[in-house]
Parts: C-alpha cells; structure tokens; sequence
C-alpha cells in the first residue's frame, strides 16, 4: 500500500473570480517547502449532568481553515504571492516586465490552493483563501524563503485532482548572495541579519452558517514590521531613533540573468536599542522597527519584481 510522502506532494494556485468558488481552470504549480494548510473542527466536550460519571457524546463546533505556505523567494511564481498580499500590481515593459506591487489596497484576491498526495491519493482544496501575513528574513547564507500565513473559507476533498494540468512556470530562485540593503538609496553597512513582516490584518466574517463556514475575510488597517541586527560600529542610526525622524529602507535582490526583485519600506520608524556589552566579543544592537504611510509617495511599501510573466 503506498504512503503519502512530502517528497511527492504537489501544490496548485489560481485566483477567484468569486470568493470560496474555486475556478474550473487557470491554476498554475507552485514550488513550496512546506505547509500547514488544513482544515480542523474542534468537538465540544458536553457540560450535562444527571447521567452519571461518564460524559455524554461531544458537539461539532466550528470549522476552522488555515495555516501557512513556505516558499522560495523567486523571478515567478513569488509574483502570486505578491498580489495575493497587496492586490493587483502596476505592470508595465514589454518584456522583461516591471511589476509594482503597492500597499494601501482595501481589495484583496482570493486564490483557490490544492495540495495533492498523488500516491493515497487525496487532493483537498481550500478555497476562499486569503493572505493574512507574508515575511521573510535577510541573513548572510542558506535558503532564502518566505512564509505566507493564509485564511481560508473551507476544504474540499477529493480522490483526483480539481486543478486539471496547471502551468508550469521555470524556477529562478533568489539567494541571500544576491541581497543588498539600503537606507535613503545608500547601501547600508554592518547588518548582520534582518527580519521583514507585512501583515493585512483580516478581519474573519464569521457568520451563523449551516456549514460552519466564514464569509470572507477582509483587510484591516495594515501593519509593516520588522527588525535590523547591526554590528555596533556608528551612531547613524542609533541618532535616527532619537531624533524620531523616518528613512527609507529597501532590501532588493537581483539574478544575473536579469530578473529583480525589491521591497522598499518608505517610512521606517526606529526605537531607540539598548546598547549592551555582553562580553569581549563584538557589539550588536538591535531594531524592532515599524514602518507607516509615507507623504511622498502616499503609501507604506512598494514590492517590485522584474521578469518575463506578462500578467499576474
């Protein structure tokens, strides 16, 4: 009898037209590491009494779908999860082509995923899904990944696959060797490792429902967060804490085959570290910034990915 194997799942994405109505065609394979996308129903233990010590049979309560998705930060297929964070990008070129992702969007896309185990086989379908919180971490080495966090409405199980034959995009990942970051244009020196976390804040329709399902899931106000570790070696930006004045922050990577992607916070917001020496070694601060809309460009973030996709 086979056994299902991370090594043979398979993962498709398309976006809705309708919330929760996954369409009949349109999906694209998606690379990914790992997920814990699922759907869960918790039983409620009975609170009777009068029928003795043991207790009586459980109740349902409501179905809950969610979970997280890591994948590699690459030329194409991250571009699905850029919209799917920030809505409908600006494209422009005619190849390659400038995709301008920007922050402030109150419409979000919802996107239909099926993860597949080929080898049960089980195919479930989580539809309605919509991106909560995408982050990801700039460090010197390994894997360079995301981690988007998803709600979804329901899963739907199946013995084959809904998604049909889903297109195929090349695989161009970025890696950390390819990353740079800058602050006011400038490359910024002694960081040591960086931690960015968009997050949309959705508000869960929870109506009363016959299938326990959510409504929707909408944006609230949304938040940019995140943190710098830096080798203690000036006070330029220890003085930008105290003086509570905003800078520019981009972190961008670029393969040399030519594609790109960058991610520019426009207005960062430092706190103000505490510098301590914790022995002979070298000194590190630490930065657990915020960033907030900025008046030149009337948003907070602008993510661009350069490549040969046409249209997301």
């Amino acid at each position: 009898m086979a056994r299902a194997q991370g090594a043979r799942a398979q993962m498709a994405l398309a976006f809705e037209t309708t919330y929760g109505i996954p369409p009949v065609s349109g999906f694209t394979r998606m690379p990914f590491a790992s997920t814990t996308l699922g759907s869960e129903q918790p039983l409620l233990s009975s609170e009777l009494l009068g029928y003795g010590r043991d207790p009586l049979a459980p109740v349902k309560d409501a179905v809950t779908a969610d979970g997280d998705v890591v994948m590699p930060i690459d030329a194409e297929a991250f571009g699905f999860w850029l919209k799917a964070a920030f809505g409908d990008p600006v494209t422009t070129g005619t190849g390659p082509y400038n995709h301008e992702f920007r922050s402030g969007s109150w419409t979000l896309p919802s996107m239909s995923i099926e993860t597949g185990m080929p080898e049960v086989p089980r195919y479930a379908m989580y539809s309605g899904c919509v991106l909560d919180q995408l982050s990801w971490q700039v460090q010197r080495s390994g894997l360079l990944t995301a981690t988007a966090r998803l709600v979804a409405q329901g899963e739907t199980i199946a013995a084959a696959s809904g998604a049909g034959t889903p297109a195929e995009l090349e695989l161009r990942r970025f890696g950390h060797f390819n990353g740079t970051i800058s602050r006011d244009g400038v490359a910024l020196g002694n960081v040591v490792s960086a931690e960015i976390t968009y997050a949309n804040s959705l508000d869960r329709i929870e109506t009363i429902r016959s299938d326990g399902k959510i409504d929707g899931a909408d944006p609230s106000i949304a938040a940019l967060t995140g943190r710098i570790e830096v080798r203690f070696a000036d006070q330029t930006l220890v003085a930008q804490a105290q003086t509570g004045d905003p800078c520019e922050i981009g972190f961008a990577y670029t393969l040399p085959s030519g594609e790109s992607f960058s991610f520019t916070a426009h207005a960062v917001y430092l706190p103000r570290p505490r510098i301590e020496i914790p022995g002979p070694q070298g000194i590190q601060a630490s930065f657990d910034w915020q960033a907030a809309r900025a008046e030149t460009t009337g948003r907070m973030c602008t993510a661009v990915l350069v490549n040969s996709v046409a249209t997301y």
